[in-house]
């Protein structure tokens, strides 16, 4: 999460909150065009454009934060300053690992035995539901909503990105 939390910094100082254009479901399609791209280098076992998919992962997690903070950062301002940011993208980072801590303890590890490509589905599966929620105008019957989806895809994104730099080592 350091590393995510550095490069959101970085692309901050670049090119300030400008993604707060963006309304929620530009975000998810977003997040679901970097996800495509996992699996469809995955199922091709070759990329033809140079960027390694840990940075896609990374981009996942970034946007599902952005997301987030579109959804509970009820504000019209599109240029938020820098140290808000970084206070906003802290609050929800943490939020998310509080999260990930306790279902990891509950769940038992599981995803030590997943691979990265069924953990990739898993993400597309919950961009799907959440397009699908997003369509229905946020309503829900049962299922949990949009933040509770970006908040499961960013876990699955960690995860994936632990286990890639494992097979580095």
């Amino acid at each position: 999460m350091d590393i995510c939390k550095d490069i959101y910094l970085k692309k901050s100082k670049d090119y300030g909150s400008a993604w707060r254009i963006l309304r929620i479901p530009s975000l998810t399609d977003q997040i679901f065009i970097k996800a495509q791209r996992i699996r469809s280098t995955q199922e091709k076992k070759k990329m033809r454009v140079n960027e390694k998919i840990d940075n896609e992962f990374i981009g996942i997690i970034n946007y599902c934060i952005m997301a987030i903070i579109q959804i509970e950062y009820d504000n019209d301002e599109i240029e938020i300053p820098y140290e808000k940011l970084e206070r906003l993208y802290d609050t929800h980072s943490n939020e998310i690992m509080n999260l990930l801590s306790d279902k990891n303890h509950d769940y038992d590890e599981a995803w030590k035995e997943m691979r990265v490509s069924s953990m990739t589905d898993i993400i597309l599966m919950k961009l799907y539901r959440t397009k699908q929620i997003e369509d229905n105008q946020g309503k829900t019957l049962i299922s949990e909503g949009i933040k509770a989806n970006y908040q499961d895809i960013v876990n699955y994104s960690v995860f994936c990105l632990i286990k890639l730099l494992l097979i580095k080592k």
